[in-house]
């Protein structure tokens, strides 16, 4: 397949926007942009020739041309409420090609009246510059060309501050909305969480496409995980199977803080996700979920990196994947143990099952110790349905079909055991029956 553009497309669409910015060009915000720009021109996208590119094959995203982000005027409250969570009471943010819609946003002066600062990036750049440039920018990494690209082109995003001692009841959904008929959209959403202490709260992200065009989405996450706090983060990866995202989401945990990230993706053509979190102090806790479910020639890679840089701290890592048809999936899984880190606790496994024989995976737990008082393990499988289960389960009158359903059912069932929302448990059971009938 032919490329459209290169890295150049990228760079001359920047100069045209800056050209657009009037007097902000001259900001310490915009300074932050133009800095990861040069990055980009520097590092450009990465390759199969990097050790961490080497099995995710990029040319399908750049076959398209795409449109720039920009608002849709047609979406309604009644489109959108298919793409909510059943049942389930929350604070309502949406975002569509990566531009906030307050319209269709909900409950948002509840989280406001508790003193948490919460909506578009886009709208607190300018009510509170001094607040995200502290932070802005300061976690994620940028080594592979996408996470300066979306910096360089921070447009709008979600913000959310939340102030020492609030616990906060009900979810923030973030539901991100991606397409339009007759249009390639590209977006770059631009995500900041910060959290004081002895907070305690949990964000749902969701993406969902609204048209069957292929769409590009590049999306950067930073999350600060104050001391003592409590943060859940379940994000949902639905889109059509003709869209491409890259994400990197990368937490920042501070003393005593609790982590925990589920990560499920059934949709997309080509989907790379980078996790990472960093245990900034002691006795820290991440734990990181994962499920992904493939078909067709669909292609998911999820790279994680837990760095623990401090003592007695604890980590848990269970990714697991369900291939059919010619799908193929990646997992590296890297944790990093600093000299300091003593009294380190850290698992990881990423468990695999292949439907069929041209359905593949790629694997590599990693385990980096540099301290000698740690109890840390990894592992991977890679393997089919037992059969033996499934004669067991027909000799009770059960369908092929069926039990073959009831047993990856199982087999993804402890990902999800100690999820404390049942409606997100019951909307992931409903995109895993979704995804089952066409296996």
């Amino acid at each position: 397949m032919e490329k459209i553009y290169s890295k150049d497309w990228y760079i001359s669409n920047f100069r045209k926007l800056e050209e657009s910015l009037n007097g902000e060009a001259k900001s310490e915000f915009h300074k932050v942009r133009s800095n990861a720009l040069e990055l980009f021109e520097e590092t450009g996208f990465p390759t199969a020739k990097m050790e961490d590119w080497k099995y995710t094959n990029l040319s399908p995203i750049f076959t398209h041309k795409y449109e720039d982000a920009s608002p849709l005027s047609k979406i309604s409250s009644n489109d959108t409420e298919k793409f909510r969570v059943k049942n389930l009471n929350a604070t309502l943010l949406v975002f569509i090609n990566g531009r906030f819609n307050e319209k269709l946003s909900s409950k948002l002066n509840e989280l406001t009246s508790l003193g948490v600062k919460i909506g578009s990036f886009a709208d607190w750049i300018k009510k509170d510059p001094e607040l995200i440039l502290r932070h802005f920018s300061k976690y994620a990494k940028m080594p592979s060309g996408f996470a300066s690209l979306n910096t360089a082109f921070t447009v709008d995003g979600t913000f959310v501050y939340i102030p020492d001692n609030v616990i906060i009841k009900e979810p923030i959904h973030i539901l991100n909305l991606h397409g339009e008929e007759g249009y390639k959209i590209l977006s770059q959403p631009r995500n900041l969480v910060i959290t004081g202490k002895n907070v305690q709260a949990k964000f749902i992200e969701t993406y969902n496409s609204i048209s069957d065009e292929p769409n590009f989405s590049n999306i950067v996450t930073e999350i600060v995980a104050g001391e003592n706090s409590n943060i859940e983060w379940y994000k949902i990866q639905d889109e059509n199977l003709n869209s491409y995202q890259v994400t990197l989401t990368q937490a920042e945990q501070k003393r005593g803080s609790i982590f925990t990230i589920y990560t499920v993706t059934t949709g997309g053509s080509l989907v790379r996700n980078d996790i990472n979190t960093v245990l900034d102090d002691e006795n820290c806790e991440a734990h990181m979920f994962g499920l992904y479910l493939t078909e067709d020639s669909q292609h998911v890679d999820n790279h994680t990196f837990i760095d623990h840089a401090m003592p007695h701290c604890i980590s848990n890592e269970l990714f697991k994947g369900v291939l059919n048809d010619k799908s193929h999936a990646v997992f590296n899984g890297k944790v990093y143990v600093r000299p300091d880190a003593q009294k380190t606790n850290a698992y990881q496994s990423n468990k695999n099952i292949l439907l069929s024989k041209d359905s593949t995976v790629d694997t590599k737990p990693q385990l980096e110790i540099y301290a000698d008082d740690v109890k840390c393990s990894h592992g991977a499988t890679v393997g089919q349905l037992d059969e033996d289960s499934v004669f067991y389960l027909r000799s009770r009158g059960i369908s092929e079909d069926m039990a073959r359903s009831m047993l990856i059912r199982a087999f993804a069932g402890d990902v999800f055991e100690d999820m404390k929302l049942e409606q997100i448990q019951e909307y992931i059971n409903n995109l895993i029956s979704n995804k089952l009938k066409n296996f």
